[in-house]
């Protein structure tokens, strides 16, 4: 396992020239050769920003529309239906455009790709407020969609592939940042919107900036986009091999664990976009004001600042994850349960407990870069596991639009989203066994 971690270090696997001799000093025999100190210090740091800005671009696009359903819903006279296929655009867009990142990776380099991600992002949330009704605004969306889709499924191989002995620590500080973009979003967005005259357009085209700034750190590394990486296979190399090796693929979908953590996403993220895309309005359906609903919003989504830094530490640790599994849904079944029982009483601990189980999300990510040995494993497993669930989560945000409008209220959805807890524990304690993708996908 060693010589696969090491092998996965290419750091050229990023496409840049930046980045072209880089390799870590003590993870590479060579490290007292020339251009060693430069990638240990400004190239190393170069990229751990363009981590950080990725990851705080790949929720505000969603949250922010949260906080403004209302306003978007009124401004482009949508349905409770209309804005629940809304809510389920994201999952659709990450499943259809994720299982692309691994090709486009291989092709360009994921540096490149990340770097064309973030342009998509800032040019959707730019064009979507301004589009023109609903399908402009859908396809708009879209677009933005489509750069954070690529970015989720490339996150994990670039910190398998350049700090295989950080993967819990780097996995903890992009989703750190990822929570930390997506409850400043859920909290900013309203009084950004008052303070730019009450419009919601401009209240959602104000998050572009922070897009844009994330293209600036990936640019040293979208040069030699035909940079070999460790994952691509030579044009020489026998159909159905897999990368210079020659080694048969990996038969990803033969491994139980890899559908396993694929279900365990799906409903993870089921619950994320519902929670994302109705919570401030349940809140706000209940008597609470329109910017504590966003606060409220804020502090489900903030609860993953610090606790996307510790679960991956944490789950690291440990020889296998499912006890971590167990508390997140418990605490999610307590939060929904209050939720159906006090929604406006008991909002504050509502809001912590739901925060605390989005947190699955982290561990999720965290369980892909541990079930597979190697870079190209995990590329496999990330776009699979991400991709499958997206599509498993694809109605959950429609169907409780559906049952919100058609029984007039909120308990049907929440019960529904209580109920859905359950297996979720099940498969991710089956996801959190100590075991690797490559070993099943052999049998």
């Amino acid at each position: 396992m060693a010589s696969d971690e090491t092998r996965t270090l290419n750091p050229t696997a990023l496409g840049g020239s930046a980045a072209r001799d880089a390799r870590e000093p003590e993870e590479s025999p060579g490290a007292g050769q020339p251009g060693t100190r430069a990638w240990t210090t400004w190239t190393t740091r170069l990229l751990m920003l363009g981590i950080v800005l990725a990851a705080l671009n790949l929720r505000p696009a969603i949250t922010s529309l949260g906080a403004l359903l209302e306003e978007v819903r009124d401004g482009l006279g949508m349905s409770g239906s209309v804005a629940g296929l809304l809510t389920s655009v994201p999952p659709l867009c990450f499943a259809v455009f994720g299982v692309t990142a691994p090709r486009l990776a291989r092709r360009f380099g994921p540096g490149a790709v990340v770097c064309a991600g973030m342009v998509a992002v800032a040019a959707g949330l730019l064009i979507r407020p301004y589009a023109g009704g609903t399908a402009g605004f859908l396809a708009a969306s879209a677009l933005a969609l489509m750069g954070i889709a690529v970015s989720n499924v490339l996150m994990p191989v670039i910190v398998k592939r350049f700090f295989p002995d950080r993967v819990g620590s780097m996995t903890g500080l992009y989703s750190m940042a990822l929570a930390f973009g997506t409850s400043i979003a859920a909290a900013a967005t309203v009084p950004v919107t008052n303070a730019l005259g009450g419009d919601w357009q401009p209240g959602l085209a104000v998050w572009a900036a922070l897009a844009a700034a994330a293209v600036l750190p990936w640019i040293p590394f979208v040069r030699n986009r035909k940079a070999p990486s460790d994952q691509e296979t030579p044009t020489d190399a026998p159909a159905g091999t897999d990368g210079p090796t020659g080694r048969p693929a990996l038969r990803i979908t033969r491994s139980r664990t890899a559908w396993a953590l694929a279900v365990f996403f799906g409903l993870q993220a089921t619950g994320a976009y519902v929670t994302m895309g109705w919570a401030a309005q349940i809140f706000r359906d209940a008597g609470v004001s329109a910017g504590t609903a966003g606060l409220l919003l804020a502090v489900i989504m903030v609860m993953g600042v610090p606790l996307a830094f510790v679960i991956p530490r944490v789950a690291t640790r440990l020889p296998q994850q499912g006890p971590v599994v167990v508390v997140l849904g418990l605490c999610g079944l307590a939060g929904y349960a209050g939720l159906y029982l006090a929604p406006s009483g008991g909002a504050w601990a509502w809001a912590l407990l739901l925060g605390i189980s989005n947190c699955a999300f982290p561990l999720a990510l965290t369980m892909v870069g541990m079930r597979a040995r190697t870079g190209a494993g995990v590329a496999q497993l990330s776009a699979f596991a991400q991709s499958t669930g997206y599509l498993i989560s694809i109605p959950g945000p429609l169907l409780v639009g559906v049952l919100y409008q058609h029984s007039g209220g909120w308990g049907l959805p929440i019960a529904l989203m209580a109920a859905l807890m359950v297996p979720q524990m099940v498969v991710g304690v089956l996801a959190g066994r100590d075991r690797t993708v490559e070993e099943e996908a052999a049998r």
